[in-house]
């Protein structure tokens, strides 16, 4: 039993020997197939890699030779440019090399002529001296005596002369008096038809008292002095009980000057100071109220959307006269004459009465600017963004320009018949305003000229200048000048007084 158990175990020993090696066989077979399968894969990631590390590298070096192409071409530009710099600096350098030779052979050609010119000079003085003594040996007489016997010789020429000067002023005012007379009379008649003005050119003050007639002149008369060089009004204070008279052609100034003295009349403070910020603060009330007016005249139309600026100049209307017609009643009629005749023709009513009332706009301002009152007035319509058919109309109206639309033809007809019906204009009051505002043009055409008035019907302009600008011996000199060019540009009967007035003020304030 023993033995066949011993053999039993010999055997399942050699089984199991037997089976471990076939076993490490497979296992052996199967690791190595595995060992080949892994290196193919390796070998195959290995080419994969090396071509795309190949594709990369013929990508970058692509990449390469654009970024060195590039550069080459900005590297050519940069230095085609630095080449042209390089050209232009040279020849910059050569013209600077050129003009500083010219400018030294310059110095050098004036140095020599200012050394010619200096030895001139003294050859000159000698000459002089030399002369000046043989003269005096020649003469028997010094520097001075001859002097003496000159003014004394010229001295007699200038008796002679004045003589025969005061004979032909004699002959010649002989001459003249007929003409003298003849102006004489005309004065007179100018003195008779200043009347016939006087209702559009004056204004009366009540007063509450005859002693105010004394406060508004002041002590020496300085509060009515004041009064009329702030306002460029004459004001006339005469017999009249309780009134003051004022007087003067342009209406916004005797308009102002009157609501000026109302208000002093009434506050009671009356002096230099206290007129002239009366005057400012009338002034802006003034502009305030001129604003309504033309409100209230586009409203009246019925036309809307104008420019502020426009409705001032409307307003400023009110205070201007043509030919003895108001401007601004003017408009309004021919307004109201083209928006009928439009509505009869079919034509756009809206527009007939705008380019109507707007057709006179430039007589507004035709005393500051240069031009007819129609291209003045067209060129404000256009600055204040009118539509050129209002433009064109207003251009067109006195026949400056030729009418090519159906308003410009209306507002042309409406005129006519606004300004020709009977009783509408007198022609002798606008000749003699525009005379007037000549002679005050005239006067401002001077340089340090700070006002100028036209007062006494146009029979006295009257002028204030600065006086850090002229001194006394000055102002005599412009009041000649003015006169001359008065008598040179203007035409007039009578005479004219020119009168410069010079002021100094000095004011301090205790405190």
């Amino acid at each position: 039993m023993v033995g066949i158990a011993c053999l039993c175990l010999i055997l399942g020993y050699l089984l199991k020997t037997l089976l471990s090696s076939a076993h490490l066989k497979n296992v052996q077979t199967k690791a190595e197939e595995m060992v080949k399968n892994a290196q193919r894969e390796v070998e195959e990631s290995n080419k994969k890699a090396e071509i795309e590390i190949k594709k990369e590298l013929a990508r970058r070096k692509d990449q390469l030779e654009k970024e060195f192409s590039r550069r080459q071409i900005e590297l050519e530009k940069l230095e085609s440019k630095l080449s042209n710099r390089e050209r232009n600096i040279e020849k910059r350098i050569d013209f600077l090399d050129k003009r500083e030779k010219t400018f030294i052979e310059r110095e050098r050609v004036l140095s020599s002529k200012i050394q010619s010119y200096d030895e001139k000079l003294k050859n000159l003085e000698k000459l002089r001296n030399d002369a000046k003594k043989r003269l005096e040996e020649v003469s028997g007489m010094t520097t001075e005596e001859a002097k003496k016997v000159l003014m004394e010789s010229l001295e007699n020429e200038v008796k002679q002369d004045a003589s025969a000067s005061i004979r032909r002023v004699e002959n010649e005012t002989r001459e003249l008096a007929a003409k003298k007379a003849r102006q004489i009379i005309t004065l007179a008649i100018q003195k008779c038809a200043t009347d016939q003005v006087t209702e559009s050119t004056v204004s009366v003050v009540n007063l509450p008292n005859e002693e105010m007639k004394g406060r508004i002149i002041g002590r020496e008369g300085r509060n009515i002095r004041a009064l009329e060089l702030a306002t460029g009004v004459n004001i006339v204070i005469d017999d009249t009980p309780e009134a003051v008279v004022l007087s003067c052609f342009d209406p916004l100034r005797r308009e102002v000057a009157r609501l000026t003295l109302e208000n002093l009349i009434g506050d009671g403070r009356i002096h230099p100071a206290r007129i002239e910020e009366i005057v400012k603060k009338v002034e802006k009330e003034l502009e305030d109220h001129i604003y309504e007016v033309g409100e209230r005249s586009a409203f009246d139309v019925n036309v809307h959307e104008l420019h502020p600026e426009t409705i001032k100049l409307l307003g400023r209307l009110k205070y201007r006269t043509s030919f003895g017609q108001n401007v601004l009643l003017h408009s309004e009629e021919v307004a109201y004459l083209a928006g009928v005749m439009a509505g009869e023709l079919g034509v756009d009513v809206n527009l007939a009465k705008r380019a109507g009332l707007l057709h006179d706009i430039g007589k507004a301002v035709d005393y500051e600017m240069e031009g007819t009152h129609a291209k003045i007035g067209a060129d404000l319509a256009r600055k204040f963004n009118e539509s050129p058919a209002i433009v064109h109309a207003i251009a067109a109206h006195h026949g400056d320009e030729e009418p090519k639309t159906i308003i410009a033809v209306l507002v042309q007809a409406a005129d006519a018949i606004s300004a020709a019906r009977p009783g509408a204009r007198r022609e002798t009051l606008e000749t003699y305003i525009k005379r007037l505002e000549k002679l005050e043009e005239i006067a401002d055409s001077f340089s340090g000229v700070e006002k100028a008035y036209a007062i006494q019907a146009g029979r006295e302009i009257r002028i204030m200048v600065e006086p850090t600008q002229m001194t006394d011996n000055e102002c005599a000199l412009l009041a000649r000048e003015v006169t001359k060019k008065i008598e040179r540009e203007l035409e007039y009967p009578g005479q004219i007084k020119v009168t410069v007035i010079r002021q100094t003020r000095a004011v301090e304030y205790a405190k």
